[in-house]
């Protein structure tokens, strides 16, 4: 539960601080004196945006903190869950910076909003008006069916199911869209395939048959050029080798006289070897040089082939043809394996139908064995909170598979004898679902073991008797959870056992909320006050002194 709120620089609040007494606690004051406030900042501690807006001096940092004692609430794996420092005395805090930078800690340790979220919905329950709106949809009806029937964790295995149903389906609708596009494209994705597989093609043909072209081309140049080379190198009158071999002899008698004429002699015969041998590479060249009409024709028509195949599928070399290659054998295959895939997928997906079908069955009957009992609940709560008459009726209709089961959950009702009971939002006034949704959460409250609950003004359209009676409920709740009440009525201020007074202090340059502990007889003139306006007479004295001494 709250052990102690601090919040600083945030909206009207330059400091407040106010430590909870464990059971019912009463915050009361004018309107606009910054109630409401408090309630945005514990919002925040609950893992709410941030807005730098909401800063009173927008030079400094706000910070709002809450010490939680938890020791008794079993959130020891909640925190295992998420690596955090388990403390019996939790502290969250969330600072907002003047740059509009959000951080959030709890125990000292960086948090993202998602797991101060996580915590927050462990640690408290904040009713605002806006959730008493909520009461008349079939969502929040469909909740409150469940926290009473124990279901939320059939519902949450449910859910499991219903999301891989769901998934179940989205992949079957994707293997049938495959194949039926596949099927569209299978025929000219084999025609084109057979086209390739017939061509046999070769990784480096291409460079073979563009060589053997070129040469094929230019065969009678070729073997001239070669002849010419022979005749000037080896046959030829004055063929250069045998000049070479006539100095190379000058040289051998040379040779003896120095070693300068010697290395040249050397040389000379290197360069008459490696001559040779080139001779010799010519003329082996040269008769292989001959022209095949019929050869080139082939290996022309057979680049023809290719460049046709590069140029219909848009690539300039093998290597691209043979990877459209692969990729259309992938395609064919895939299109011939798809209806065994979609056999497949389809009986999976009849097999989480089923199990989800079963699953939301289960839920069905576990709800609907309830409304009896709860309806019953629901009835003589509203007598104690002054609708006698009120009658109540819980129906289930039954929907398509949805996130939350195969039920539609309304909540019927009349607050006159005689009327036949109608949806929430259609009959009920502000008043009467002000207290239908104060007697949901004072059955929630038995049913969840939260450790702090806080009204919002729920307190609305009500007065006199009816006020004393809600209450006595608080005071009851507040008995097993810390109740911290926001609330413009005597009737219930009187039963707080700690009652916090929230003012507007106007005495500087900005206008400010601030907040103090009523005792003694300063507790009783604000009751008396809320009786009878500023100035309570005798009699509203005597009132508000009843109303304390009654609880």
């Amino acid at each position: 539960m709250l052990k102690h709120l601090s919040i600083k620089n945030y909206a009207l609040i330059q400091e407040l601080n106010i430590s909870p007494s464990d059971n019912l606690n009463i915050i009361t004051g004018e309107t606009g004196a910054g109630k409401s406030i408090m309630l945005g900042a514990v919002g925040l501690l609950l893992g709410n945006r941030a807005d730098t807006k909401a800063l009173l001096d927008e030079n400094v940092k706000c910070v709002i903190e809450g010490l939680f004692e938890i020791s008794n609430y079993n959130l020891k794996n909640v925190f295992s869950k998420e690596d955090l420092d388990y403390e019996a005395n939790t502290i969250i805090r969330r600072e907002i910076s003047p740059s509009g930078k959000s951080r959030a800690f709890v125990n000292d340790t960086p948090v993202t909003l998602d797991i101060l979220k996580k915590l927050g919905v462990k640690l408290m329950d904040v009713h605002s008006q806006h959730e008493t709106l909520q009461l008349g949809k079939n969502s929040f009806q469909l909740k409150f069916v469940d926290v009473y029937a124990g279901t939320l964790q059939l519902r949450a295995e449910y859910n499991r199911s219903f999301q891989l149903y769901k998934q179940s389906l989205q992949k079957l609708q994707i293997l049938e869209d495959e194949s039926a596009n596949a099927k569209k494209e299978a025929e000219y994705n084999t025609f084109l395939l057979d086209e390739l597989v017939k061509a046999n093609l070769k990784e480096d043909e291409q460079e073979s048959l563009e060589e053997t072209v070129r040469l094929m081309e230019h065969a009678e140049e070729i073997k001239l050029k070669l002849n010419q080379t022979i005749e000037i190198l080896s046959q030829g009158e004055y063929a250069t080798t045998s000049g070479l071999q006539q100095v190379r002899a000058l040289f051998t008698n040379l040779a003896k006289y120095g070693d300068t004429y010697k290395n040249l002699h050397d040389r000379l015969e290197s360069a008459l070897i490696e001559l040779n041998d080139i001779a010799g590479e010519v003329e082996k060249e040269e008769e292989k040089v001959s022209f095949n009409p019929e050869e080139a024709e082939i290996a022309q028509e057979r680049l023809s082939s290719i460049y046709q195949l590069q140029q219909k599928h848009g690539v300039l070399d093998i290597s691209s043809l043979l990877q459209i290659q692969s990729e259309l054998q992938h395609k064919v295959e895939r299109t011939m394996n798809l209806e065994d895939e979609i056999a497949n997928a389809t009986s999976e997906k009849e097999r989480l139908l089923k199990e989800t079908q079963s699953l939301a069955e289960q839920l069905s009957k576990k709800r609907t064995a309830c409304f009896s009992k709860l309806s019953t609940q629901l009835m003589s709560l509203l007598k104690e909170v002054g609708i006698g008459d009120a009658t109540v009726q819980i129906e289930r209709k039954q929907i398509e598979l949805e996130a939350s089961g195969s039920d539609e959950i309304s909540i019927l009702f009349s607050a006159n004898k005689g009327i036949a009971p109608q949806e929430l939002a259609k009959v009920a006034s502000g008043g009467e679902f002000s207290r239908v949704m104060f007697c949901i959460k004072y059955i929630l409250a038995e049913k969840v073991s939260l450790p702090t609950v806080i009204f919002d003004e729920i307190d609305t359209g009500v007065s006199g008797e009816i006020a004393i009676k809600m209450g006595g409920l608080m005071k009851k709740m507040a008995q097993n959870h810390q109740i911290i009440t926001i609330s413009h009525l005597p009737q219930i201020a009187a039963k707080g056992d700690q009652h916090y007074f929230v003012f507007k202090d106007n005495s500087s340059a900005k206008a400010v909320s601030k907040i103090r502990e009523l005792q003694g007889e300063d507790r009783v003139t604000e009751i008396a006050k809320m009786i009878g306006g500023d100035q309570p007479s005798n009699i509203a004295f005597e009132n508000a002194k009843e109303l304390m001494q009654s609880t």
